[in-house]
Parts: structure tokens; sequence; C-alpha cells
């Protein structure tokens, strides 16, 4: 386990050496502040125009967590999909790049040491971005009434599915030696994991009802939904871990492959 925390410090480390790490924290706050502070001002648009046409009934039903967290949360997933390929493009392909993938392989250390070293440094960043989120529907806790629950499961969603993007992220980058190749398979890949529930409509308008349960259980939004609306579920759990764990032994035999090659 020394070896993990070992390699995930170093990779943690040189992702703040160098000036990738800085942009993406500054990009992904500004665009998380741009985005709360639009899902705030359409809230309150929202509830003015049913104050003016007396619609009671639908004013009664708005709620922050529903109409605005659960909003924020939903683009704030979608910016990760397009930063995360950033953060983890260079976790093996910058290794082959500069030539010291040899050293690394040569050591002591074990393929799984460097796959999940690596895969943690990735995570803990991702974590740093979903911590950035938290701090914008905290503020509505000093101003409104949120509940404490949807908020923390909807938070949860979010960190997990940023380490599903990480764990695929890590997988492309062990492909190739360009990080520019490593981006763009890592963002296709998540790409196919959105449009998963739109292929699983096609499967249930095609008459095959098993398919379209299948595409819809591999995309990670269902899951998030569930979390989203305060569902904190096993099954949930369990999909996420094995998908983290799917793509980990991926990258391991990619890893490995190299060491043999």
């Amino acid at each position: 386990m020394r070896h993990v925390t070992d390699v995930a410090g170093r990779e943690l480390r040189s992702l703040f050496v160098s000036p990738v790490a800085y942009a993406v924290l500054s990009l992904f706050s500004v665009l998380a502040g741009v985005f709360f502070i639009l899902n705030v001002a359409w809230f309150n648009d929202m509830l003015l125009r049913l104050q003016q046409f007396q619609a009671f009934d639908q004013l009664e039903m708005m709620n922050l967590n529903d109409h605005l967290i659960t909003e924020f949360y939903g683009s704030m997933s979608v910016v990760l999909m397009f930063l995360i390929p950033a953060i983890t493009m260079g976790l093996f392909a910058s290794e082959k790049a500069n030539g010291t993938e040899e050293l690394l392989l040569t050591s002591p250390l074990t393929a799984w040491d460097i796959v999940l070293g690596k895969f943690i440094g990735g995570a803990t960043f991702v974590a740093i971005l979903t911590g950035i989120v938290g701090l914008f529907p905290g503020i509505l806790f000093v101003y409104g009434d949120p509940e404490v629950g949807r908020t923390l499961s909807g938070l949860l969603g979010l960190l997990l599915t940023g380490w599903v993007y990480t764990a695929m992220g890590a997988f492309a980058s062990s492909l190739t030696r360009s990080q520019i190749v490593a981006f763009l398979i890592a963002l296709v890949l998540m790409l196919v994991m959105l449009l998963l529930p739109a292929m699983s409509d096609l499967g249930v308008a095609a008459g095959a009802s098993w398919v379209g349960d299948f595409f819809r259980y591999l995309s990670a939004n269902a899951h998030v939904e569930r979390l989203l609306r305060g569902l904190v579920e096993t099954s949930d759990l369990v999909y996420y871990a094995v998908v983290i764990g799917t793509f980990a032994l991926l990258t391991k035999a990619a890893v490995e492959s190299s060491r043999w090659r």
C-alpha cells in the first residue's frame, strides 16, 4: 500500500507542478460560478412568474433541490466530462513520451501499484473539483432550506461519476504515448456512456427490451439520477465499483503489455 500512496503523491505533485492543474481548477471554478448564478437567476425568475400568474399549486412544488441544486449538479457533470480527460491524458502517455516508462516498469513496483497509484492521484484531484462544486450549494443553506441528505447524495453521485471518468481516462492514457490522442479516446468513451440511454430507447423501440435495460444500466446517468433524488442504493454503489474496477483491470492489462514488449 505504501508504494500506491507514493505513486499517487508523485502524480499529484506532477499535476500541480505543471500549469494544467491550475488551468483546470481556475476554469472549473469560473464555470461552476457561472452555472450556479444562472441556475439561481432562473429559479428566482420562475418563482416570480408563478407568483404573477398566482399558480400557487406549482409554487408549492418548487424547491431548491429539484429545481436548482439538481440542475446545477447536472451541468457540472457535463463540465467534468470535458475537463477530466485533460487531467488523465498524461497519467501514462507522458511517461511514454518522456521516456520514463521503462524506468517505472523495471522498478520494484507492481502493475497494480502503478495503476492504483495513478488512479488515486487523479481521483484525488477530481475530489478537489467536487469539493469546489459543493461550496456553491452550501451558500443556499445560509439563505434557504435545501435538504441536507439530497444535497450530499447528489454530490456523492457527482464524485463517483467523476471517478468513473478518471478510470476511463487512465485507460485511454495507457493505450498511447500521445496525450492528445489519449484526451480524444477518453472523451469518446465518456460520450458513448452519455449516449447509452438513447441507445437503450432504440433497443426498446426495436422490441428488445432487455437490450434497452442493459444499455440503461451501463450508463452512469441512470445511477446518478437516483443519487440526485436522494436514493443511495447498494446496486448503484456496486455499479460504480464494478465500472471503475473493470477499467482498472483494462489499464493493468495495457501496462503489463508494455512491460513485456
